[in-house]
């Protein structure tokens, strides 16, 4: 049997927190987005990208074939319809954590590590196609580049790398969260956003004035409720972290609370914990094989 060689790359996205947005449309999905500030965690989607003549396209998420209109529309931008994706995760859909832009973001540079030499793009072009998907998708305004950049990312300016603009809070807290359930994304961007914008961007400046991790969360928690946005499920587990003498927050957008250093711990709760995330987006490695037959992509361990 003939040997054939088959590129491969493994590629890890953070998840995102958003604590508080402001929405901001154009006609143009590279100028469209949000200003806000959120954190990346080192709970994330891990990809592994194959192509290659014997490799069947398809993607599957934590071991089940999936189609997220995001990813299905960064694989048409970039012409790369000839991939097999097998990503994992521990985060949950539709709760607040940006998997939708994770997987777009991994797709897009997860592709174009294992594409021909004369198809690579640089980095912001993948960024770039990797938010408009989304924006397209109407799944999120400002993941992809807050994953792209990893940390403690505060949104300045909203669009794709050559058009927005990122600043960040410098502390890498212990996170904790506790997730309920999910939060229709498209419902929230596809309504009126007048509320929240307002109240996003008064989180923004006064945050950009005293950037820090304390602060967030306290202009995250508010943001939550002047932008009318929070579960009864949510309020009421904000709620216990208070009288515990804590603070918490609803992400953006999920059914989900979450809070730094082990305020959902001493509250009485068993979250799930991680840390932020120092990184963003990373290709962790890539090369070629030789295969005679069918490719069939081995599992992905998820690690945090």
């Amino acid at each position: 049997m003939t040997t054939t060689a088959t590129r491969e790359a493994e590629v890890f996205v953070p998840g995102h927190i958003t604590g508080f947005f402001s929405a901001h449309h154009t006609d143009d999905p590279a100028t469209t987005g949000s200003r806000g500030a959120g954190l990346t965690i080192t709970t994330g989607v891990k990809l592994e990208v194959c192509r290659g003549p014997t490799v069947s396209p398809g993607i599957t998420l934590n071991g089940k074939s999936i189609s997220i209109d995001a990813v299905d529309n960064v694989i048409d931008r970039l012409d790369i319809d000839d991939i097999n994706v097998n990503a994992q995760t521990a985060l949950p859909l539709g709760a607040g954590f940006g998997v939708s832009g994770a997987m777009t973001l991994g797709v897009a540079f997860g592709s174009n590590a294992v594409a021909d030499k004369t198809n690579t793009r640089a980095e912001s072009a993948l960024i770039t196609a990797a938010h408009c998907a989304e924006v397209r998708a109407g799944t999120g305004l400002g993941d992809v580049v807050a994953q792209a950049r990893g940390g403690f990312p505060i949104r300045v300016e909203p669009g794709a790398p050559h058009v927005g603009q990122l600043d960040g809070i410098t502390a890498t807290p212990r996170v904790e969260y506790c997730s309920f359930g999910t939060v229709s994304t498209e419902s929230v961007l596809n309504a009126d956003t007048n509320t929240l914008t307002t109240a996003g961007e008064q989180a923004l400046e006064t945050l950009r004035s005293t950037p820090t991790a304390a602060q967030f969360m306290t202009l995250a928690h508010q943001f939550g409720v002047e932008a009318e946005l929070m579960t009864p499920k949510a309020q009421e587990v904000i709620a216990d972290v208070q009288t515990a003498g804590g603070t918490a927050a609803m992400a953006m957008l999920g059914n989900t609370v979450f809070a730094l250093g082990n305020d959902l711990s001493a509250a009485g709760y068993d979250p799930v914990v991680c840390q932020t995330h120092s990184g963003g987006v990373s290709i962790q490695q890539q090369g070629n094989y030789q295969t005679g037959g069918q490719h069939n992509p081995r599992t992905i361990e998820h690690s945090s």
